[in-house]
């Protein structure tokens, strides 16, 4: 079985043009970050900036998008950073419901956060769905 190394080079370079902005966009935080420590400048100025970087130009997205292109593991790596963030989004909204139970009592009130919370996770349901198509 032999490995057919121009084959191998044309994936490399389709993945490269594919993906050109992201791994330009994250070239650019890594030298922010270089940077940034070697003048000394505070980390919670560094990480408020990659945090603003990161998530105007989609960075953290295109990251994962990256990661799931490894073979096998990629698809497992990203289903189990996205998954957490589904869990606490759904686990915040059910404590902030018992804290606003306790407080005021109003029901109405607690109907309508649950609905916009669950608009908010099929929401982010149909983007990872639309994503993977697109």
């Amino acid at each position: 079985m032999s490995i057919d190394l121009n084959k191998i080079k044309n994936r490399i370079v389709y993945l490269i043009r594919a993906n050109y902005k992201t791994i330009f966009l994250w070239i650019l935080i890594i030298i922010f970050i270089k940077v940034a420590f070697h003048f000394h400048i505070h980390k919670s100025i560094i990480t408020a900036v990659v945090l603003v970087f990161g998530i105007v130009g989609h960075a953290f997205t295109g990251l994962l998008g990256l990661i799931s292109y490894i073979p096998v593991v990629g698809p497992m790596i990203v289903h189990i950073i996205s998954l957490p963030l589904f869990f606490l989004i759904n686990g915040l909204t059910y404590i902030a419901t018992i804290l606003f139970l306790r407080r005021k009592g109003g029901k109405k009130d607690i109907v309508i956060s649950r609905s916009l919370t669950n608009a908010l996770l099929i929401g982010i349901i149909i983007g990872f769905i639309l994503g993977k198509l697109f």
